[in-house]
């Protein structure tokens, strides 16, 4: 299933997309896609749903980010052995992470905000998982049981506040819509090996991102079964696994985000985002 969340910042409502790619009201079914609405036992109660039975959305309505109430927001860093190499970093030995406060979450279309006093924001198209049922030491033969699906991340960021700035990542990733997610949560029936997605973004029309998930190096399971070591995982939990190269800190010379930019991105099989670049207010 591509499941989603559709209408006004707030006010979003669940929905699916059916095979023809329109939206259906999923509001009688389940009240939100949050918690225990993204247990497999709901999500199975979904699936045995006839998408034509259900009210069709007329139009294009926003969509929103595509899981709500998410608890933690957890990023991977340096996670793609070639974007490491374009930063010029080593591969660490164990899997940085980093949170990304979860106000930073945005719709897939929803506009990028320039921070005041930002002159290095950058883009990283990345592959987020979403929890589906809490996992605590959990080993990674098991792990992928406790993942409801998958969804397109732009793991925004702001290089001056992330590097330059002392301290750790975390306000350099946090700042208001740098966590624009969906534009829907895929289930994972429908994603057969999280580790072979092509994934790409744009800038103004210009591919500067063109990897896959192939080159990750913790993978999908390795990460949900690492992370539940050491903090509990709950449903609606993202976990943003890393970039590929292309960002703009990797250019020679560096290239960041203005207003009056566009941003699309996408991920094989997951949808795509688009975001108008403006300041922030």
């Amino acid at each position: 299933m591509k499941l989603l969340r559709y209408g006004e910042p707030g006010n979003e409502r669940p929905g699916l997309i059916d095979a023809d790619g329109v939206i259906r009201d999923l509001s009688e079914h389940v009240p939100d896609f949050a918690g225990a609405a993204l247990d497999p036992a709901t999500l199975a109660r979904l699936a045995a749903l006839d998408p034509k039975a259900l009210p069709a959305i007329a139009g294009t309505p926003r969509l929103g980010p595509c899981v709500s109430g998410t608890g933690k927001f957890i990023c991977i860093g340096l996670n793609y052995s070639d974007h490491a190499a374009e930063t010029g970093a080593t591969v660490p030995p164990e899997p940085i992470i980093f949170m990304k406060a979860t106000s930073a979450i945005v719709g897939p279309d929803d506009d990028v905000l320039i921070p005041r006093g930002s002159e290095k924001t950058d883009w990283e198209v990345e592959l987020g998982v979403v929890i589906g049922k809490t996992a605590k030491y959990v080993s990674e033969a098991d792990a992928l049981d406790y993942v409801a699906g998958y969804c397109v991340v732009n793991d925004v960021s702001e290089r001056a506040f992330q590097t330059e700035r002392s301290g750790q990542w975390t306000k350099g990733k946090s700042c208001d819509s740098f966590g624009p997610t969906g534009p829907w949560l895929v289930t994972k029936d429908e994603v057969p090996d999280p580790q072979d997605l092509k994934m790409w973004l744009k800038v103004n029309g210009e591919t500067v991102q063109d990897g896959s998930t192939r080159t990750m190096v913790y993978g999908v399971a390795f990460l949900v079964s690492y992370l539940s070591r050491f903090m509990s995982l709950r449903p609606g939990d993202i976990i943003s696994t890393g970039t590929p190269p292309g960002v703009g800190m990797g250019m020679k010379p560096p290239r960041y985000l203005k207003a009056g930019d566009v941003i699309e991105l996408g991920i094989e099989g997951l949808g795509t985002q688009k975001q108008n670049v403006r300041p922030d207010a």
